[in-house]
């Protein structure tokens, strides 16, 4: 019985909890960092790993899910073989900052395939956005064509990665 229907990269860094310590013990810790890199574990390989038996283990498992700790599974895609090996970063100014148009853009952009991230800053500019594309000629487009016709968009500066040095996800601060 799978845990998951897909798997997590490996993660190789960690974060604090932000619940309240008490809430979460060495087990649920090592349910977190275990599945954390190998999300399609069986509910018995899984209690075998974190040394409880399987009954135990799916309670806390659940206790989790419902908790929002664990918010999902998913396949992790590569990019690369997908032929999407173009990433940009892209600033964003806004022409307004005011909360509405912070939602009208939040909206929106969020319904851009090709934006992977969005994140408001504090700064020289509002937003940051991660691209990915296959090409320079498909991100010219995306950015010609839907960033720069989101509602409130002063203007744009672009970054182009070379290489990704490092991509993880999240890994629970291992206690002990």
């Amino acid at each position: 019985m799978s845990v998951v229907g897909a798997s997590f990269r490996p993660i190789s860094g960690v974060i604090p909890m932000q619940h309240d310590q008490d809430e979460f013990d060495r087990f649920d810790r090592a349910i977190l960092t275990t599945l954390a890199s190998e999300g399609r574990l069986s509910i018995t390989e899984l209690a075998r790993r974190i040394g409880l038996s399987k009954s135990p283990t799916q309670a806390r498992l659940r206790r989790l899910e419902d908790l929002g700790v664990i918010r999902g599974y998913r396949a992790i895609l590569d990019p690369i073989r997908l032929g999407l090996d173009h990433v940009a970063f892209v600033e964003v100014r806004m022409f307004d900052t005011r909360e509405a148009s912070l939602e009208d853009f939040n909206a929106a952009v969020a319904q851009v395939p090709e934006i992977e991230q969005v994140h408001l800053i504090a700064g020289n500019f509002d937003y940051l956005l991660k691209v990915r594309t296959a090409d320079m000629r498909s991100y010219r487009r995306v950015l010609a064509e839907k960033i720069s016709t989101l509602p409130n968009v002063s203007t744009t500066s672009t970054y182009v990665a070379m290489q990704a040095v490092k991509e993880s996800g999240i890994a629970p601060e291992t206690a002990e």
